[in-house]
Protein backbone atom coordinates (compact mmCIF):
# COMPACT_ATOMS: atom_id res chain seq x y z
CA UNK A 1 0.00 0.00 0.00
CA UNK A 2 2.84 2.35 0.93
CA UNK A 3 4.71 1.55 -2.30
CA UNK A 4 1.54 2.21 -4.29
CA UNK A 5 1.07 5.64 -2.72
CA UNK A 6 4.73 6.50 -3.25
CA UNK A 7 4.36 5.57 -6.91
CA UNK A 8 1.26 7.80 -7.25
CA UNK A 9 3.03 10.70 -5.58
CA UNK A 10 6.08 10.25 -7.78
CA UNK A 11 3.95 10.04 -10.93
CA UNK A 12 2.01 13.15 -9.94
CA UNK A 13 5.27 15.02 -9.42
CA UNK A 14 6.77 14.08 -12.77
CA UNK A 15 3.46 14.77 -14.54
CA UNK A 16 3.81 18.34 -13.28
CA UNK A 17 7.31 18.69 -14.77
CA UNK A 18 7.65 20.54 -18.07
CA UNK A 19 10.89 20.27 -20.04
CA UNK A 20 11.99 23.27 -22.10
CA UNK A 21 15.14 23.64 -24.19
CA UNK A 22 17.32 26.18 -25.99
CA UNK A 23 19.94 28.48 -24.47
CA UNK A 24 17.92 31.71 -24.46
CA UNK A 25 14.89 29.97 -22.98
CA UNK A 26 16.99 28.31 -20.27
CA UNK A 27 18.58 31.65 -19.34
CA UNK A 28 15.12 33.26 -19.16
CA UNK A 29 13.82 30.49 -16.92
CA UNK A 30 16.88 30.58 -14.64
CA UNK A 31 16.52 34.34 -14.25
CA UNK A 32 12.89 34.03 -13.14
CA UNK A 33 13.06 33.33 -9.41
CA UNK A 34 9.34 32.51 -9.35
CA UNK A 35 9.90 29.39 -11.45
CA UNK A 36 10.79 26.23 -9.53
CA UNK A 37 13.47 24.20 -11.30
CA UNK A 38 14.01 20.48 -10.84
CA UNK A 39 17.08 19.82 -12.95
CA UNK A 40 19.25 21.36 -15.64
CA UNK A 41 20.54 19.10 -18.43
CA UNK A 42 23.56 19.92 -20.58
CA UNK A 43 25.44 18.18 -23.36
CA UNK A 44 29.07 17.25 -22.78
CA UNK A 45 29.82 18.60 -26.26
CA UNK A 46 28.92 22.18 -25.33
CA UNK A 47 31.68 24.74 -25.83
CA UNK A 48 32.02 27.03 -22.84
CA UNK A 49 30.94 30.20 -24.63
CA UNK A 50 29.07 33.24 -23.31
CA UNK A 51 25.62 31.62 -23.11
CA UNK A 52 26.89 28.44 -21.45
CA UNK A 53 28.94 30.45 -18.96
CA UNK A 54 25.85 32.47 -18.06
CA UNK A 55 23.74 29.31 -17.66
CA UNK A 56 26.39 27.72 -15.41
CA UNK A 57 26.65 30.88 -13.30
CA UNK A 58 22.88 31.19 -12.86
CA UNK A 59 22.57 27.51 -11.96
CA UNK A 60 25.35 27.82 -9.40
CA UNK A 61 23.74 30.92 -7.85
CA UNK A 62 20.42 29.11 -7.52
CA UNK A 63 21.95 25.82 -6.35
CA UNK A 64 20.43 23.85 -9.22
CA UNK A 65 21.65 20.36 -10.06
CA UNK A 66 23.32 20.08 -13.47
CA UNK A 67 23.36 16.71 -15.22
CA UNK A 68 25.82 16.16 -18.07
CA UNK A 69 24.78 13.89 -20.97
CA UNK A 70 26.04 12.79 -24.34
CA UNK A 71 24.22 14.35 -27.31
CA UNK A 72 21.90 11.38 -27.87
CA UNK A 73 20.81 11.26 -24.24
CA UNK A 74 20.15 14.99 -24.21
CA UNK A 75 18.07 14.76 -27.37
CA UNK A 76 15.90 12.10 -25.70
CA UNK A 77 15.29 14.54 -22.84
CA UNK A 78 14.62 17.62 -24.98
CA UNK A 79 12.79 15.66 -27.70
CA UNK A 80 14.15 18.20 -30.16
CA UNK A 81 17.79 17.56 -31.04
CA UNK A 82 17.75 20.15 -33.86
CA UNK A 83 16.83 23.07 -31.60
CA UNK A 84 17.89 22.18 -28.05
CA UNK A 85 21.35 23.81 -28.49
CA UNK A 86 22.79 21.35 -25.99
CA UNK A 87 20.66 22.41 -23.02
CA UNK A 88 17.30 21.47 -21.49
CA UNK A 89 15.63 22.34 -18.21
CA UNK A 90 12.98 20.59 -16.11
CA UNK A 91 10.49 23.02 -14.58
CA UNK A 92 8.12 22.17 -11.75
CA UNK A 93 5.08 24.36 -12.13
CA UNK A 94 2.15 24.57 -9.76
CA UNK A 95 0.00 25.80 -12.65
CA UNK A 96 0.40 22.58 -14.68
CA UNK A 97 -2.18 20.26 -13.15
CA UNK A 98 -4.12 17.09 -13.80
CA UNK A 99 -7.58 17.62 -15.30
CA UNK A 100 -8.86 15.28 -12.57
CA UNK A 101 -8.67 18.31 -10.27
CA UNK A 102 -11.53 19.95 -12.19
CA UNK A 103 -14.03 17.53 -10.65
CA UNK A 104 -13.34 19.03 -7.21
CA UNK A 105 -13.80 22.64 -8.34
CA UNK A 106 -17.08 24.38 -7.40
CA UNK A 107 -16.91 27.27 -9.87
CA UNK A 108 -14.99 27.70 -13.09
CA UNK A 109 -14.90 29.19 -16.56
CA UNK A 110 -12.48 27.14 -18.65
CA UNK A 111 -11.36 26.92 -22.25
CA UNK A 112 -10.72 23.41 -23.61
CA UNK A 113 -8.52 22.95 -26.67
CA UNK A 114 -9.33 20.17 -29.11
CA UNK A 115 -6.43 19.41 -31.43
CA UNK A 116 -4.71 22.83 -31.47
CA UNK A 117 -1.51 22.19 -33.41
CA UNK A 118 0.15 25.59 -33.83
CA UNK A 119 2.48 26.48 -30.91
CA UNK A 120 2.03 30.20 -31.56
CA UNK A 121 -1.74 29.85 -31.36
CA UNK A 122 -1.39 27.97 -28.07
CA UNK A 123 0.92 30.64 -26.66
CA UNK A 124 -1.44 33.46 -27.67
CA UNK A 125 -4.43 31.60 -26.23
CA UNK A 126 -2.58 31.21 -22.91
CA UNK A 127 -1.74 34.92 -22.91
CA UNK A 128 -5.32 36.01 -23.59
CA UNK A 129 -6.78 33.64 -21.01
CA UNK A 130 -4.27 34.75 -18.40
CA UNK A 131 -5.17 38.39 -19.03
CA UNK A 132 -8.92 37.78 -19.17
CA UNK A 133 -11.65 36.17 -17.10
CA UNK A 134 -10.67 32.52 -17.62
CA UNK A 135 -9.83 30.18 -14.74
CA UNK A 136 -7.74 27.72 -16.75
CA UNK A 137 -7.09 25.86 -19.99
CA UNK A 138 -7.68 22.15 -20.58
CA UNK A 139 -4.91 20.83 -22.85
CA UNK A 140 -4.81 17.18 -24.01
CA UNK A 141 -1.39 15.57 -24.31
CA UNK A 142 -2.43 13.72 -27.46
CA UNK A 143 -2.88 15.45 -30.84
CA UNK A 144 -2.07 18.89 -29.44
CA UNK A 145 0.82 21.31 -29.48
CA UNK A 146 3.18 20.66 -26.57
CA UNK A 147 4.43 23.25 -24.10
CA UNK A 148 7.63 24.39 -25.82
CA UNK A 149 9.94 27.38 -26.26
CA UNK A 150 7.72 28.60 -29.13
CA UNK A 151 4.67 28.46 -26.86
CA UNK A 152 6.59 30.23 -24.11
CA UNK A 153 7.67 32.99 -26.50
CA UNK A 154 4.15 33.47 -27.90
CA UNK A 155 2.70 33.61 -24.39
CA UNK A 156 4.94 36.62 -23.69
CA UNK A 157 5.79 35.74 -20.10
CA UNK A 158 2.33 34.44 -19.10
CA UNK A 159 2.93 30.69 -19.45
CA UNK A 160 3.08 30.10 -15.69
CA UNK A 161 0.37 32.60 -14.69
CA UNK A 162 -2.66 30.45 -15.55
CA UNK A 163 -3.59 26.86 -14.62
CA UNK A 164 -3.20 24.43 -17.51
CA UNK A 165 -5.01 21.15 -16.92
CA UNK A 166 -3.43 18.25 -18.78
CA UNK A 167 -5.29 15.10 -19.83
CA UNK A 168 -4.98 12.32 -22.39
CA UNK A 169 -8.14 13.40 -24.21
CA UNK A 170 -11.06 15.77 -23.72
CA UNK A 171 -13.43 12.80 -23.88
CA UNK A 172 -11.86 11.50 -20.66
CA UNK A 173 -12.46 14.84 -18.94
CA UNK A 174 -15.97 15.59 -20.22
CA UNK A 175 -17.45 12.16 -19.62
CA UNK A 176 -19.57 12.43 -16.47
CA UNK A 177 -18.56 16.04 -15.78
CA UNK A 178 -21.34 18.19 -14.30
CA UNK A 179 -20.84 21.33 -16.38
CA UNK A 180 -22.20 23.29 -19.33
CA UNK A 181 -19.88 22.51 -22.23
CA UNK A 182 -20.15 24.98 -25.11
CA UNK A 183 -19.11 24.49 -28.70
CA UNK A 184 -19.09 27.29 -31.27
CA UNK A 185 -21.38 27.10 -34.30
CA UNK A 186 -22.54 29.67 -36.83
CA UNK A 187 -25.98 28.01 -36.71
CA UNK A 188 -26.45 28.40 -32.94
CA UNK A 189 -29.47 30.42 -31.81
CA UNK A 190 -27.62 32.14 -28.94
CA UNK A 191 -24.47 34.20 -29.36
CA UNK A 192 -21.64 34.59 -26.85
CA UNK A 193 -23.22 37.93 -25.88
CA UNK A 194 -26.60 36.40 -24.99
CA UNK A 195 -25.82 33.50 -22.71
CA UNK A 196 -25.92 33.42 -18.94
CA UNK A 197 -23.25 31.14 -17.57
CA UNK A 198 -23.76 28.49 -14.94
CA UNK A 199 -21.23 28.08 -12.13
CA UNK A 200 -19.36 25.50 -14.20
CA UNK A 201 -18.76 26.38 -17.85
CA UNK A 202 -16.33 25.11 -20.46
CA UNK A 203 -15.80 26.54 -23.95
CA UNK A 204 -14.35 24.14 -26.53
CA UNK A 205 -12.12 25.50 -29.30
CA UNK A 206 -11.26 23.17 -32.16
CA UNK A 207 -8.42 22.42 -34.52
CA UNK A 208 -7.22 25.26 -36.76
CA UNK A 209 -8.51 23.64 -39.96
CA UNK A 210 -11.05 20.97 -38.95
CA UNK A 211 -12.67 22.51 -35.90
CA UNK A 212 -14.01 20.47 -32.98
CA UNK A 213 -13.81 16.71 -33.51
CA UNK A 214 -16.98 14.65 -33.82
CA UNK A 215 -16.39 12.73 -30.57
CA UNK A 216 -15.83 15.88 -28.54
CA UNK A 217 -18.72 17.70 -30.22
CA UNK A 218 -21.09 14.91 -29.14
CA UNK A 219 -20.14 15.55 -25.50
CA UNK A 220 -20.84 19.29 -25.71
CA UNK A 221 -24.15 20.27 -24.11
CA UNK A 222 -24.74 23.71 -25.65
CA UNK A 223 -23.92 25.61 -28.82
CA UNK A 224 -23.21 29.33 -29.25
CA UNK A 225 -22.17 31.61 -32.08
CA UNK A 226 -19.96 34.66 -32.59
CA UNK A 227 -21.91 37.20 -34.69
CA UNK A 228 -19.98 37.96 -37.89
CA UNK A 229 -20.21 41.00 -40.13
CA UNK A 230 -19.41 41.63 -43.83
CA UNK A 231 -19.53 37.97 -44.79
CA UNK A 232 -16.57 36.88 -42.65
CA UNK A 233 -17.03 33.18 -41.93
CA UNK A 234 -14.59 32.45 -39.12
CA UNK A 235 -11.83 33.77 -36.87
CA UNK A 236 -8.40 32.50 -35.90
CA UNK A 237 -8.70 30.23 -32.85
CA UNK A 238 -6.51 32.53 -30.73
CA UNK A 239 -8.74 35.51 -31.59
CA UNK A 240 -11.81 33.47 -30.66
CA UNK A 241 -10.21 32.60 -27.31
CA UNK A 242 -9.57 36.30 -26.69
CA UNK A 243 -13.22 37.20 -27.31
CA UNK A 244 -14.41 34.55 -24.87
CA UNK A 245 -11.75 35.42 -22.30
CA UNK A 246 -12.73 39.08 -22.08
CA UNK A 247 -16.48 38.74 -21.87
CA UNK A 248 -17.83 39.13 -18.35
CA UNK A 249 -20.87 36.88 -18.47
Amino acid sequence: MKDSQEYKNKKKFFDSVITLYGRNVVVEVLEDMNVEIHRLHMSESNQIDGAIKKINALAKTRGIEILIHDKKSLSRISKNSKQDQGVAIDIVTKTYKSADDIKDMKNYKLIALDGIQNPQNLGMIIRSCAAGFIDGIILPKKSSAKISPLVMKASAGTLFKLPIYYCNSLEDVFDGLDADIYTLSSHAQNSIYDIKLSKKSIFVLGNESEGVSKKVNELCTKSISIPMQRGVESLNVAVTASLIAFIKF
